[in-house]
This record gives structure tokens, C-alpha cells and sequence, in this order.
């Protein structure tokens, strides 16, 4: 299920942020931060405030909004922004795919770049294709324009694009919206590990399909996916010794808390870091 927690606390997008570079990847634009060289890879699906499109100069001129904007300037319902491009860093592979909190998501970028550091090809495609979340519009309206069954779609085009690459092992980790998708690969040989951060629309009966270790890193604070739900999961997965597990419950966490956090709070950063090293420890531990 999802839910008005899916939305809350919205990130200040900005095409500016992070270390990497920006690129097509399976037919999306992609953020990427690692060396491209990488034969390990991660796919990250996030949450609804997604990317914005590349606007030419000249649709600004004609909307007569910026004037002479330079190109790469960017207009979208949230602000003006601009596109700037990184050099790689790092030396493994991460595919990280963005959902309701977003490609251009700071904290997220951050995380991406973290993960590269730690010797992993990191890649965020756009698979909002430019249509974030906004609240002009009830999310249920928005939603079926963007269910969990395209992004699952999707998300195969780039595991697909990642492999033709010459990628030798991927894994995936789900965002709130994201971790539906990040499921669906782990009931097939898509992926070789998959982590769930405040899972939306994971049902009990999807944890009995899962083939692929799998982490759940849920919040106590959660209408969306509750504790009580949360050990259901964790219930079924014990059933199924094949299947690798690790369940974790954040004490006081609110669903969303391991990409929007408030920067300038130190508890906040501190628990999300926690979940972010949870993570990569599962991702070192099964993506090799």
C-alpha cells in the first residue's frame, strides 16, 4: 500500500548535486558515480519526486520565462536549475533507480556517491521520465501513470543495458514506492541481492516469491509498511532457509528517514547513516 507518508517532507531537487555525471543509460537519463569499467553493479529504485527533463535554450525563450537561459538550464513545477556534469569516481558497479524522493534528490545522490566510494559503479536513471510527483494533482491520479509494474519494466530495460555492458553481478536496493520494484527483481534472476528501505506496496504474499537475499530496513514510525507488517515479511522469509534475510526495525524512524533527513540534524543524519551502512553491508556481503 502507499500512502500521504509516501509524500511528506519532499526533497529540494537540484540537478547540481552530487560527484558523478549524467548519461543515457537503457533509454533514461541516468546519474552515475563509479568507474564505468565496473563488472558489479546495484539498483537503487527511490522514491516520487524523480528527475527534470533537459529543456534547449530556445523552449525557454518561447515559454519567455529565462530569456537568453544558457543551455542546460532546466524549468520545472519546483524551480530553475542547472545541469552540471562530474568526472567518475570509485571501482565497483551500483545501479541506483529513482522513486518518489528522486534522481536529482541530494541526500540521495549523496548516498549514490557514497556507495561509489566504497568501490561500487553507482547508476540513478530517471524513470519518471521528467513527470515528478507534484501536489498539483492527487497521488492516486499521478500513480497510474507511473505504477509499480512499469517501473518494474523499466527497471529490467536497465539491468538489461547494465549487463550488455559486461556487468557480472547486480543487486538492488528499493526506496518507499522503489522497494516494490527492487521485489519484483528478487523473484527473479535479475539480481543477486535486494534491500528494502520503508517498503510501499510490498505485500506479505510477495515475500513468497523472493528467490534472492534479501534486507528490509523498515521504520516503527509507518502507516505504509508498520512494524506488525514488517515481521509478517520476516515471518515468511524465515520459512524459506534457500533465501538469505535481514530485518531491521529503526527505533523512533519515520518512513522516508534514510533520504529525507534534515541535513542539519545530527540524530537524523546519524539513523540514516546506520540504515545506509546496513545496506552496503548486505550489498558487499551477496554482490560480488
Amino acid at each position: 500500500m502507499s500512502g500521504p507518508e509516501c509524500c511528506e517532507n519532499p526533497p529540494a531537487l537540484s540537478s547540481r548535486s552530487g560527484h558523478g555525471s549524467v548519461l543515457e543509460l537503457g533509454g533514461f537519463n541516468t546519474y552515475v558515480s563509479g568507474p564505468p569499467t565496473s563488472k558489479r553493479a546495484i539498483l537503487f529504485v527511490s522514491d516520487v519526486y524523480g528527475t527534470l527533463p533537459f529543456i534547449n535554450p530556445y523552449i525557454f525563450m518561447n515559454f519567455g520565462q529565462l530569456g537568453s537561459a544558457p543551455f542546460g538550464t532546466l524549468i520545472s513545477a519546483f524551480d530553475v536549475r542547472r545541469i552540471n556534469f562530474f568526472d567518475f569516481s570509485g571501482n565497483f558497479n551500483i545501479l541506483l533507480s529513482q522513486f518518489f524522493a528522486g534522481y536529482e534528490a541530494p541526500n540521495l545522490r549523496r548516498l549514490a556517491d557514497k556507495v561509489a566510494a566504497a568501490g561500487y559503479y553507482v547508476v540513478v536513471p530517471d524513470f519518471l521520465c521528467g513527470d515528478p510527483y507534484t501536489t498539483d494533482k492527487p497521488l492516486s491520479i499521478w500513480i497510474q501513470s507511473h505504477g509499480t509494474e512499469k517501473g518494474f519494466e523499466d527497471a529490467k530495460q536497465v539491468v538489461a543495458a547494465l549487463k550488455d555492458r559486461g556487468i557480472s553481478a547486480i543487486g538492488a536496493a528499493g526506496f518507499c514506492w522503489g522497494a516494490k520494484v527492487v521485489t519484483e527483481l528478487a523473484k527473479s534472476d535479475n539480481i543477486q541481492a535486494a534491500v528494502l528501505l520503508h517498503p510501499s506496496f510490498v505485500k506479505v504474499d510477495d515475500m513468497k516469491e523472493v528467490k534472492a537475499p534479501i534486507a528490509i530496513l523498515a521504520a516503527e514510525i509507518d502507516k505504509i509498511s508498520p512494524p506488525e507488517i514488517i515481521k509478517q515479511f520476516e515471518e515468511i522469509l524465515s520459512s524459506k532457509p534457500e533465501v538469505d534475510k535481514f530485518v531491521k526495525i529503526f527505533p523512533s524512524a519515520k518512513h522516508g528517514w534514510t533520504v529525507r533527513y534534515n541535513v542539519e540534524d545530527k540524530a537524523a543524519v546519524q539513523q540514516a547513516e546506520e540504515a545506509h551502512q546496513d545496506m552496503l553491508d548486505w550489498l558487499t556481503k551477496h554482490v560480488k
